[in-house]
Parts: structure tokens; C-alpha cells; sequence
């Protein structure tokens, strides 16, 4: 990069440049009150002189004697005069030292002034040079960040605006960088839950066109066949239709695009209504919903929206449902403080795995324990809705014993 390229650089060396011209002035001014001190004691020493002359020859006219100090005719006869008086020219005295003295300070501040101006132009032309280079390597730095090279370490701790400036370029270079995995991370789960989703559609729908071949080839089918096969038809319809909003719902969830209306609610309310939304599954297999009644006369609540957080509770009550065998209990009890208000779900079903405990929320996981009809939405959803509100949740299990979720909406 050219020095005088930059903007900034010439205002710089404009700078330097005013303050070598300030720097002469001010030795020039200095030069010249020395001369006028030389001058002053050289005069001093001619009214000696004069003084000494009218002193001892009184006849003698002044004009004379100022004549004869501004005339140069006499130099000969009286530089043998001073030599015949032991003051030869070159030896020491007084108005040759005065001589001297003055040339050595001119020649002294000249040198000054000369190495000082040349220190500040190496030292700004050193300076212009280095930065340019510092500036040269941000600029390969960011070249290098555009064509998405993120393994640079740019990282400066020196506390100069460039270095102030790389370290920032750090920080942004580490940001895009995590973005960057962030992004091909979801790129590769995209593809994951493309490939579960086309895999969860394709049974149903496989089963959809065989059951539809069947009634087709077979137009004398019996009544209670064709029912049974409509029915399945129908059931394997609604359970697409079931993924599909639950898949359209965790979409709009992961695009923030969902707007959670801030309501009081009542717990004992959600959790009826819960507990009536699986009211057929729960008496098909006989089992109970027990809420303890000191929760019951409790005025328990959390701020939220009722329609999305009764989505989540029933998809993990149903979860309870679906791996609690018959005649067996789900219990229900809740709790708050001044920091939260709890929920916890608890089932007598068979547990989980503790290798699967850990992924029990995650999209599509099916667990050694799933169901045949599982797909791995319902508590994945579930904890999407509760952490947009404030919520968190967690999962244990004991194999044999049961599951428990406690939901935990802090305040």
C-alpha cells in the first residue's frame, strides 16, 4: 500500500511537516536572541574600549574613534599591534571566545534541530509502514472471512484501535464461525427429519394403497370387511393428519413465528381439561388420574398461553396413557413459590432406559421401549412449547417403576 494513498496518512505527514517548520522557526528564534546576546557583549566590550580611549586621551574627538571602529583600513597595523601586546589572531580572547561560543551554539542547534526532524520522519514513516502492514493483513483476514475461512486467529492484545479493531474482527470471526456449525448442524438434522418424516408417511400411506387396492380388486368384499377397511383408512388418515400439524406446529416454533398471548393460568383448570382431552384412552384402559387434593383447593397458576400449554401437557399426559399397562395410575400434583410454579407428571409404566432418558425430547427418537405407533413429536413439541414460555423440563425413569416429568415455569 502507497503511503500517500491514505487519507490519514497524508494528514499525518502534513502534521510532521508543520511542526519540522514550527521547530525551525523555533531554533531560528533562538539563533537569533543568541546573536543578539553576542552582539550585546561585543558592544559591551567596544563602549569598554571607547571608555578607555576618551578616559585616557580626552583630546581625541568621539567621531574619530566610532570612525575607526566601523573602518577596516587599519586591520593590518592593528592586528601587529595586538601581536606586539602577545594577542595573536587564533589565540584566546575575549571577543574570539565570544566568537566561538556563538558559532558552537549555532552549530549545536542546527544538529539538534537536523536529528530531531529526521527521528520524527523515520519514526512517522516506520509508524505508516507498520500500520499500513497491519491494515494490509485485516483486509487478507476479511478476505478470508468472505470466502468462509473461519480457522484465522486474529486475536490481539495490545490496546491500539487496530488492535481494538482485530480483536472485534475476532470476536465476529468466532460468531460466524459458530453460525456457521450452528447452520450445518440444522442442515444435517434437516435432512434427518426429511428422511424420518418420508419414512413416518410412507407406512401409513403404504398401508392407505394397499387397503384401497384391496376394496378396489375385490368389488363383492363383504360389508364388514369394507367397514374394517374404511375404518383403517380413516385411522391411518388421521394419524397423517395429526403428524402433519404437529410437524407444522414445531416449524413455526423453530421460525419464532408463534405469538404466546400472556394469560394468568389456572393449573387446576389446564389439568381438567387435560386429563378430558384423553378421557377415551384413559377409560379404554381402565386406568386413573389422581391429583392429590391439597393441590386441588390450591389457587395455583403461571403466566402463559392456555391453548399452547394445553397442547404440551396433553401430549405428555398422553405419553403417560400410552406406556402406563391397564388398571394402573398416572398422578398429577403441583406446586409454586415465589420463584416458579411446578407441574410434575408421574406414570406406573414400564420407564425408560437410561441411554434413552437423555434423548426422550429430541424429534423422531424412538426409544427401546416406543411404541409401535410412536414416531417421537408429542414430548419433542411439548418441550418446544413450555421453553418459548419461561418453562424447562426434565425426565426421570426407573425401568419397571415408571416416568416422571417435572415442568417447572418460573415466575
Amino acid at each position: 500500500m502507497n503511503i500517500l494513498k491514505s487519507r490519514s496518512n497524508k494528514i499525518l505527514l502534513f502534521m510532521v511537516v508543520i511542526i519540522t517548520i514550527l521547530l525551525i522557526i523555533s531554533i531560528s528564534i533562538v539563533m537569533e536572541k543568541q546573536h543578539q546576546v553576542y552582539e550585546n557583549k561585543v558592544r559591551n566590550i567596544m563602549e569598554n574600549i571607547i571608555g578607555k580611549v576618551k578616559k585616557q586621551y580626552p583630546e581625541v574627538k568621539e567621531e574619530e574613534i566610532i570612525k575607526l571602529l566601523n573602518s577596516e583600513d587599519e586591520q593590518e597595523n592593528g592586528e601587529k599591534i595586538l601581536e606586539l601586546y602577545g594577542i595573536k589572531q587564533g589565540e584566546q580572547n575575549t571577543i574570539l571566545e565570544l566568537e566561538k561560543e556563538n558559532s558552537k551554539f549555532i552549530v549545536m542547534y542546527s544538529i539538534i534541530g537536523l536529528i530531531f526532524v529526521t527521528l520524527i520522519i523515520v519514526t512517522v514513516v516506520i509508524y505508516i509502514r507498520e500500520r499500513n502492514k497491519r491494515i494490509d493483513k485485516l483486509i487478507f483476514y476479511i478476505e478470508e472471512i468472505n470466502k468462509k475461512n473461519y480457522k484465522l486467529e486474529i486475536e490481539n492484545n495490545t490496546e491500539d484501535e487496530l488492535s481494538n479493531l482485530r480483536n472485534e474482527l475476532y470476536k465476529i470471526t468466532i460468531m460466524l464461525k459458530e453460525q456457521a456449525e450452528i447452520e450445518q448442524k440444522e442442515k444435517k438434522e434437516l435432512a434427518t427429519s426429511i428422511s424420518d418424516i418420508s419414512h413416518q408417511l410412507k407406512t401409513p400411506l403404504t398401508s392407505i394403497s394397499i387397503l384401497l387396492d384391496n376394496m378396489r380388486e375385490n368389488p363383492d368384499m363383504d360389508k364388514e370387511t369394507r367397514m374394517k377397511f374404511i375404518h383403517e383408512i380413516k385411522r391411518q388418515i388421521e394419524w397423517i393428519n395429526w403428524l402433519v400439524i404437529s410437524l407444522l406446529k414445531l416449524s413455526r416454533l423453530d421460525a419464532n413465528v408463534v405469538i404466546f398471548n400472556k394469560e394468568q393460568i389456572n393449573v387446576n383448570k389446564l389439568i381438567k381439561e387435560v386429563t378430558q382431552n384423553l378421557a377415551i384412552p384413559i377409560e379404554i384402559k381402565n386406568q386413573k388420574v389422581i391429583v392429590p387434593e391439597e393441590a386441588t383447593n390450591k389457587q395455583i397458576s403461571f403466566i402463559g398461553d392456555y391453548k399452547w400449554q394445553l397442547e404440551a401437557l396433553t401430549n405428555i399426559v398422553k405419553n403417560c396413557v400410552e406406556h402406563t399397562p391397564e388398571n394402573k395410575n398416572i398422578y398429577i400434583d403441583y406446586e409454586q413459590n415465589n420463584l416458579y410454579t411446578k407441574i410434575i407428571i408421574r406414570d406406573e409404566g414400564e420407564g425408560i432406559d437410561k441411554k434413552d432418558v437423555s434423548h426422550i425430547f429430541e424429534r423422531f427418537y424412538k426409544g427401546k421401549n416406543a411404541s409401535e405407533n410412536s414416531i417421537g413429536i408429542g414430548l419433542a413439541l411439548a418441550k418446544a412449547i413450555i421453553e418459548k414460555e419461561n418453562g424447562h423440563i426434565i425426565c426421570k425413569s426407573e425401568i419397571g417403576v415408571g416416568t416422571t416429568f417435572e415442568i417447572k415455569f418460573i415466575k
